[in-house]
């Protein structure tokens, strides 16, 4: 029998000072013990970026492009990159 009882939210994440200790930290805990639901998907960019564009647009659309991308806390090229790429998806 089921129950519809939401399930209990895990322990709270920690933080920490240096990368090797989150990595010491990732290596030995069971991280099903942990609450989650705060994560956000990252994206890394491992690919070197090894060919530049210029590109002339008007400038009410690279203040919109900057104010996007402030809002989202990344540089207003990498938005214009994402967009490219999922232009081309």
């Amino acid at each position: 029998m089921s129950s519809n009882k939401p399930p209990e939210t895990g322990k709270q994440f920690p933080r920490f000072d240096s990368d090797a200790e989150a990595e010491r930290f990732v290596d030995t805990a069971d991280l099903s013990e942990y609450d989650l639901s705060q994560f956000k998907p990252m994206r890394f960019e491992i690919e070197k970026k090894t060919k530049q564009i210029n590109l002339r647009m008007p400038e009410s659309l690279v203040d919109a492009l900057k104010a996007r991308a402030k809002q989202r806390n990344i540089p207003y090229q990498r938005l214009i990159r994402e967009a490219i790429e999922n232009a081309l998806r």
